[in-house]
């Protein structure tokens, strides 16, 4: 496995880094002798105080730099990637594997398939434990890599097979009593398939996972439900079926059901459903004290219900109760996925109760996908071309940047920004998070 040297993209200014004189297209090439593999590696041998750091300069030219810092003092430098060496690929075949689900000719980056226990660690990614050689499993144990984020599906071994295409993926349980063993931890995921691992299973599955929370340092710390997502563009030939309402109702129901036993239990519901299951049963969202302190935000369990309790607490800051004389008023467009359409309805009232400011929500499905149901990190620019051509848009289009590649502003579908506005004729304004999108309409 080739290791390159880890590329500097950024010197945070006041740094130690800043100080000694790093520029961004420098790279480390080892650290105190030993070359780092990845982040986790970086962060490791970077906690030391005294450090003698190999480097070459964007001329090709070699350094070597010595530093003394206080212990776990950071150098203030962000790189290329967070790994050095090669990804760890996915060797399973799951047929509901969203990038399976894309169509050719994307850029390359959207057709990656990491099964990497790093970027678990480090951005709590899914993983399924199938593609970890015995020197990973060691790396683990020995750096206390926890917690890991695990796709689980299914605890049942013939089920497991089943769905990841892969003989390994029935060693699931063994694995998880592996971390128990060393007193390491797991968020666990569950993507349910209908008629494949719902139902008795799911219940199996969940009380399986909940097994392992029975110790003081539970070796499951949490596990989420989440829909099969389904496009338009997933084989012909797969045994999948989207999740009907009727069928999201069940789960509902039936994850209640386990979560009620399990605080009696444990006083703790170890649980948790998407937001999705709610949105495609046409339910309410649990209320906010349900969600804890949101162990599986990142998977979409609780984050509407975050989005709403954030921009209530910014809105009493921020919003005036009327836009200034000298802005007059002004006229959005607020495009989301229509999963959310109900849910942001207190936003958008909130926002258009301040005179002279008026937001209309344009909550859209993806013709791109094939889904009648979308959330808004899904929308692309094939979509709003397609839904929202001709329309007057007065100030501006504001665009949740969950539809961007990060740090690009281009949609999933390779459309840039700056195509669809011109298509559309109109500004399009991106915004990531409450407060972005508070001063975008008022300032």
């Amino acid at each position: 496995m080739s290791i390159r040297p880890a590329l500097i993209t950024k010197v945070l200014s006041d740094s130690i880094a800043a100080e000694i004189g790093f520029d961004a297209g420098d790279a480390i090439v080892s650290i105190n002798g030993s070359q780092p593999r990845d982040l986790i590696d970086y962060r490791f041998l970077c906690a030391d105080e005294f450090l003698e750091l190999e480097v070459v300069d964007t001329s090709g030219k070699t350094h070597h730099v010595e530093i003394e810092k206080d212990y776990d003092e950071d150098l203030g430098l962000e790189f290329e990637t967070a790994l050095f060496d090669n990804l760890i690929q996915c060797n399973n075949k799951c047929p509901f594997c969203f990038i399976d689900q894309q169509p050719p000719g994307k850029r390359e980056s959207l057709y990656f398939k990491d099964d990497d226990y790093r970027l678990s660690f480090l951005y709590g990614s899914y993983l399924t434990l199938t593609n970890l050689t015995a020197k990973e499993w060691q790396r683990i144990e020995a750096m206390r890599l926890s917690p890991l984020y695990v796709s689980v599906h299914a605890t049942e071994p013939d089920v497991r097979i089943r769905l990841l295409k892969n003989q390994r993926a029935g060693e699931i349980l063994e694995q998880i009593r592996w971390f128990q063993e060393r007193r390491l931890q797991i968020h666990a995921q569950v993507v349910l398939c209908p008629g494949i691992n719902d139902g008795e299973h799911l219940e199996q599955t969940i009380r399986d996972l909940a097994s392992f929370y029975t110790e003081e340092s539970p070796a499951v710390a949490s596990v989420a439900v989440v829909p099969v997502g389904l496009t338009r563009f997933r084989p012909s030939e797969d045994e999948l079926v989207p999740v009907t309402p009727a069928k999201a109702k069940e789960v509902i129901l039936q994850v209640r059901s386990l979560q009620q036993e399990f605080r009696q239990q444990w006083g703790y519901p170890v649980v948790w459903l998407a937001d999705e299951w709610f949105l495609i049963a046409g339910e309410e969202l649990p209320c906010e004290a349900e969600y804890g302190d949101y162990p599986q935000i990142d998977n979409g369990v609780g984050s509407i219900r975050l989005f709403l309790k954030q921009f209530d607490a910014i809105a009493d800051k921020l919003l005036p109760a009327s836009l200034s004389v000298k802005k007059s008023s002004r006229k959005f467009t607020w495009v989301v996925g229509n999963a959310v359409e109900l849910a942001f309805q207190p936003i958008l009232q909130r926002l258009n109760s301040v005179e002279g400011l008026e937001v209309r929500m344009c909550a859209l499905s993806s013709d791109y996908w094939g889904q009648n149901i979308s959330v808004t990190g899904l929308l692309t620019g094939h979509d709003l071309l397609l839904k929202l051509q001709g329309q007057e848009f007065d100030d501006g289009i504001l665009l949740p940047s969950v539809m961007l590649k990060h740090g690009e502003l281009l949609f999933l579908d390779d459309i840039s920004v700056e195509e669809v506005a011109a298509k559309l004729g109109t500004k399009i304004i991106p915004v990531a998070g409450v407060e972005e999108l508070i001063n975008t309409c008022i300032n």
